[in-house]
């Protein structure tokens, strides 16, 4: 039973079903090279999209690895793998290497996938899907609802996937994750289609495959939560020693940061600078057993902050590689100002003429910079050309071009650029 985005919230219809078993049961985890050989050739001669989903155990352990991949394929069954034990998984890779891989939120699982061999050549995504067709939810408990019907249980979506072994539930809500994923992208394809948003959707897929990995962020440290309560660059050095005694612990510990150390604590330690254990222990954030059973390395961090020489503190900002935020645009440059007004209303209007989200027409970050640093002319196919640079896709350029072009030519006709 589909129901579009559009008549999602008032539906009147039968309330949704709950799914709470696989078709063929829960199958067994694939934890050794035999079981995965059959896997590969169940899936090898199987047919149609393969279902992919993956299980980290964000918040328990360093890293965003996989601790359990899921698939299922028409003929092929539900498959839940266990990437620990099975690492490499290039041979089931190369079995589906020309099959499309229907996947939800897929820039959040592609990473973890990759790590194992499992890398995508063709791609649907139905989170995606849904944003260009106006689904106001597009989670996947959301969207298996309101297009298919189905309830499914969400409760574990959190949980230590870590953990060994897998209790029964925590699989069957795992099975359950891929069990009607290729009938929600069949009927998004057909939404997609009559809205005239296929192409769009096909092109959106194929820039996920075609973007890179992000490079490491040059000072993760300055991404620790309430540093912009640090005050000064030796209070920032302090953040960044003890940021990185943490991150060595969490590495060699294999457990996420914030069990080890929490970043309210960073930002205590860095306000404080603590000289002695009786120090350290008297601060708020230092009372749990996880911080203080490492209380020694933080007061070494601390120290070795206290002790650089001023050259080299870090400075309180980077220089960015893009505009200053918005709001000082106004006195820095009017001009400016008044292209990124114009532009957001253009982008926002058009948005919602085509019922999607205004950062999946065009990016937040492109509209910024196409106004800071607008092309020699206004006119469409200039206002394109810098689109297509800044990322954007054909399909958005031809959306938004024109529109944006006209709305810089009024500023100019007005006089007010």
């Amino acid at each position: 039973m589909g129901t579009g985005p559009e008549s999602a919230e008032a539906d009147t219809g039968p309330p949704a079903v709950p799914l709470l078993e696989p078709r063929e049961g829960v199958p067994s985890v694939i934890a050794s090279a035999a079981a995965l050989d059959r896997v590969v050739a169940a899936f090898a001669a199987g047919t149609g999209p393969v279902a992919v989903d993956a299980e980290r155990a964000s918040g328990y352990r360093y890293g965003q690895r996989a601790y359990l991949i899921q698939l299922r394929r028409e003929g092929a069954g539900t498959a839940l793998i266990d990437p620990t034990a099975c690492p490499d998984l290039s041979a089931l890779d190369a079995a589906l290497a020309g099959t499309e891989m229907v996947l939800h939120a897929a820039n959040q699982d592609l990473p973890c996938l990759a790590e194992v061999g499992l890398v995508p050549r063709r791609l649907f995504d139905t989170e995606l899907a849904g944003r260009l067709l106006g689904y106001p939810r597009v989670g996947l408990g959301s969207m298996v609802e309101n297009v298919l019907g189905f309830l499914l249980e969400k409760g574990y979506s959190a949980a230590d996937w870590s953990t060994r072994p897998l209790p029964d539930d925590w699989l069957r809500y795992a099975a359950l994750d891929v069990e009607l994923l290729v009938e929600l992208r069949d009927s998004l394809q057909e939404e997609l289609e009559t809205a005239g948003k296929l192409e769009w959707a096909l092109e959106e897929f194929a820039a996920i495959l075609a973007t890179p990995p992000k490079p490491p962020r040059p000072d993760p440290w300055r991404r620790t939560s309430g540093i912009h309560r640090v005050r000064n660059r030796r209070a920032l050095a302090t953040v960044r020693e003890v940021w990185t005694a943490r991150d060595k612990i969490a590495r060699e510990r294999d457990l996420s940061p914030g069990r080890v150390l929490q970043d309210a604590a960073i930002i205590e330690l860095a306000q404080k600078s603590p000289k002695t254990p009786t120090e350290l222990q008297a601060l708020p954030t230092m009372r749990g057993r996880g911080a203080r059973r490492h209380q020694s390395a933080w007061l070494r961090a601390v120290a070795r902050a206290r002790d650089l020489a001023d050259r080299a503190l870090p400075e309180s900002n980077l220089p960015g590689d893009g505009p200053p935020p918005a709001h000082r645009w106004a006195d820095r440059d009017p001009e400016a100002a008044k292209r990124l007004t114009a532009a957001r209303a253009v982008v926002a209007a058009l948005a919602d003429e085509h019922s999607m989200p205004s950062e999946n027409l065009v990016q937040p970050d492109s509209v910024r910079r196409l106004a800071w640093t607008p092309p020699d002319e206004s006119s469409p196919s200039a206002i394109g050309a810098t689109l297509r640079d800044l990322g954007a896709r054909s399909w958005q350029v031809q959306l938004t071009a024109q529109p944006i072009a006209k709305a810089f030519l009024r500023l100019e006709t007005k006089g007010e650029l």
